[in-house]
């Protein structure tokens, strides 16, 4: 999560002036809307699995899920909403909502490979293991 913000404003602090320079107040809009569409997809599933970390596989599957598709209504609403608006450069925001994708997932790769997760056998369930199967 926090390697995921970090890279949403080093996103930022390069997008936003690039917008300005390609096409003036419309790129800076495009620039913003695309930055808080990408960011809201991905941190979002990162903040799901924060909370259901704790609770069974299958409740913590099935908020993923519903949080997915939650997602992508929303994303679809927002595209709906801005079809035909010209405020924003949608090339831009087109542009911006895909770097802004492989910067965070990128940075949720690294931070799930960076991360050490012991891996432990328990003698007591081998043990019950063994005696089942005598």
């Amino acid at each position: 999560m926090r390697l995921g913000l970090i890279g949403l404003v080093a996103l930022a602090v390069i997008v936003i002036p690039v917008g300005w320079l390609v096409a003036g107040s419309h790129g800076l809009w495009g620039a913003l809307i695309g930055l808080a569409l990408g960011g809201l997809f991905v941190l979002t599933t990162a903040l799901l699995v924060l909370f259901t970390a704790s609770l069974p596989a299958t409740t913590a599957g099935a908020v993923m899920l519903g949080g997915w598709l939650l997602k992508v209504l929303i994303a679809l609403g927002v595209l709906f909403a801005l079809r035909g608006a010209t405020f924003y450069d949608s090339g831009v925001f087109g542009m911006v909502v895909i770097a802004a994708l492989v910067v965070l997932l990128g940075a949720e790769t690294y931070g799930v490979i960076r991360t050490r997760v012991p891996y432990v056998d328990d003698p007591a369930d081998e043990q019950k293991d063994r005696s089942d199967t005598e």
